[in-house]
């Protein structure tokens, strides 16, 4: 039992005896403690020597939340201590820095500049209440760089729910974009504003605007400084990313890849040469020269034909490095090309109708979130014809859903079942043959899907395991149709031209070769064209005839585990080290 009101999270583990605070038995061992009231047991459970024994029995969470809390007590004590010693100067300080980010604003006018000073001064000079209050709000805090995951075990869902409106609040009110809480640093804020602790003061307008963009500045340079050194190492990929804006121009991108991590170079408006290979082709030839053709392994393009052709002729110009397109969009345009199928134009265009109709209506779309738990149908993705087939697998995932939806009692008191769409939809929703052909189309199209997820992750680098991934989605879509060659092989041969023609390059079957997570897999098939990929990328990247000897010489060490690659890290590794 715990006494009224009381919140030391020491009594969680502990009750009164007798009622007095001063006698605390241990909730896991059952020792009494005469004197020293809830320190002391917490000193006993967090397994401190001294005062009293450590606790046997008690759970190793347990132990090192105390740890964690009595490690935050003395941080804050130390604190406090700090602050009482050093508060004018700390105050002063303060308004230094405040000085200074009003000198990176230009901008601010006399009467702002004055109004800080003012503020400043007031706070200094004077001695009532206020002003103390004031102070203790300015000045700066310890960093308990242990108290966050005390805080956060302990922290009631009442106060983890006001922390939630109070993020939530501030996004709205700002008009930041919700997909900002997909940034990885959006957790990171978090989790340094609570390793301050309480009355942590957020940077000013003036300080983001001046000396922290400077800072952010510096040290995304000093990052781009050590992309650029390891290129050295590693070799590095160039990336072409095309768009429109809406106006029709033409804007392209280039990125720079290494595993390292990928560095933004410079941005081109290619209105005017977006259809000329020729005027590509200077434009990515100074993108090498600026980068240096010896670092670079790959030149990653757009798959329109005029950018085909200039990474063709970029390709013939240095031979020592590989062009290849885009592998999302490789996959899209097999989508697209299934798409044209009779019997899966069919079944998109029915599913189109369905999806049309029910986002069109309001009453509908309320009616369908309600039978579905709030899912939507429609799923969006990077590519256009991948959200079109990821929208018809969620249709068939909420079948049963849907058609509850049109049966039910809602749907035949309302008007739609008199108009002709709903009525229309409504046929569709019930009709087997349509679901039978949502099968089909989908048969093809998720092994494709999956192959498109691994390009998309961000987890690992992709080229080592896309041979691989092709193979295996050929594959199961084969065994979808129950090896019936005359259902599957119209679609194998529209994947394996848009692979021959698109995609493929020799690096994917050296990558393929060279992946141990592959390689010394029981599946793993050795061929021709892996053979042919893995020593034209010797040729290609190694332009000296005796480094090439020495390396094809060496390669038996690799697919047969002899010296270092069988020792037992490097075993062990096969699996848990990426590639790249």
């Amino acid at each position: 039992m715990a006494p009224p009101r009381a919140t030391d999270p020491g009594w969680a583990h502990g009750t009164m005896v007798n009622g007095g605070r001063q006698k605390i038995k241990c909730k896991y061992c059952h020792k009494i403690f005469l004197g020293g009231g809830i320190s002391r047991l917490k000193q006993h459970l967090a397994g401190e020597r001294g005062n009293v024994t450590p606790c046997e029995e008690v759970p190793e969470e347990v132990k090192v939340q105390i740890q964690q809390h009595l490690g935050f007590k003395v941080l804050e004590k130390l604190r406090k201590q700090k602050e009482a010693n050093s508060a004018k100067n700390s105050f002063l300080s303060y308004f230094r820095d405040k000085e200074g980010d009003d000198e990176d604003n230009d901008d601010a006018g006399p009467l702002q500049k004055m109004a800080i000073r003012r503020r400043g001064k007031e706070v200094l000079e004077g001695t009532s209440k206020r002003t103390k209050r004031r102070r203790k709000q300015y000045l700066p805090m310890a960093v308990p760089v242990v108290a966050r995951p005390l805080l956060q075990n302990l922290a009631s869902q009442e106060s983890i729910d006001q922390a939630d409106i109070a993020v939530a609040r501030f996004m709205y009110e700002a008009g930041v974009p919700l997909s900002a809480a997909n940034s990885c640093t959006f957790q990171q804020v978090a989790d340094s504003i609570a390793a301050v602790g309480p009355g942590y003061k957020m940077p000013s307008y003036y300080a983001l605007r001046g000396r922290l963009l400077n800072r952010s500045v510096q040290d995304a340079g000093e990052y781009c400084t050590e992309l650029r050194k390891s290129w050295e190492v590693t070799g590095c990929s160039v990336l072409v990313d095309r768009w429109m804006d809406r106006i029709n121009r033409t804007v392209i991108n280039f990125f720079v890849y290494c595993p390292k991590g990928t560095m933004f170079l410079k941005s081109v408006d290619a209105t005017d040469i977006t259809k000329s290979a020729e005027g590509l082709y200077n434009l990515f030839d100074s993108v090498v020269q600026e980068v240096g053709p010896k670092i670079i392994v790959n030149f990653v393009t757009d798959t329109s034909p005029s950018y085909k052709a200039a990474g063709k002729l970029l390709a013939d110009k240095y031979k020592t490095f590989f062009c290849s397109t885009c592998g999302v969009q490789c996959i899209d345009l097999m989508l697209e090309e299934i798409s044209k199928k009779d019997e899966v134009k069919e079944v998109l265009e029915k599913a189109k109708r369905v999806t049309r109709f029910i986002y069109n209506n309001a009453r509908v779309l309320n009616l369908m979130r309600k039978k579905t738990g709030g899912r939507d149908i429609i799923q969006l993705s990077r590519t256009r014809f991948a959200s079109i087939f990821l929208t018809l697998q969620t249709i068939v995932t909420l079948k049963g859903h849907l058609e509850q939806m049109f049966t039910s009692n809602s749907w035949m008191q309302s008007s739609f079942t008199k108009q002709r769409a709903g009525i229309e939809v409504a046929e569709i929703l019930v009709d087997q043959l349509f679901w039978s052909m949502c099968d089909h189309a989908l048969n093809v199209a998720k092994p494709l899907l999956s192959v498109l997820h691994l390009m998309d992750c961000e987890d690992r680098p992709s080229m080592g395991y896309v041979y691989d991934a092709m193979e295996k989605a050929k594959k199961s879509i084969i065994a979808a149709f129950d090896n019936m060659e005359s259902d599957y092989a119209s679609y194998l041969k529209i994947i394996d031209h848009v692979w021959q023609e698109e995609f493929h390059s020799p690096l994917h079957a050296a990558a393929y070769h060279l992946n141990p997570a592959v390689f010394y897999n029981a599946n793993f098939s050795f061929n021709k064209v892996i053979q042919k990929g893995l020593l034209d990328c010797i040729e290609t990247i190694e332009p000296s005839l005796s480094a090439q000897v020495t390396i094809t010489s060496h390669i038996k060490f690799y697919e047969e585990a002899v010296g270092d690659f069988g020792r037992p890290v490097a075993l062990h590794g096969r699996e848990s080290l990426v590639p790249g």
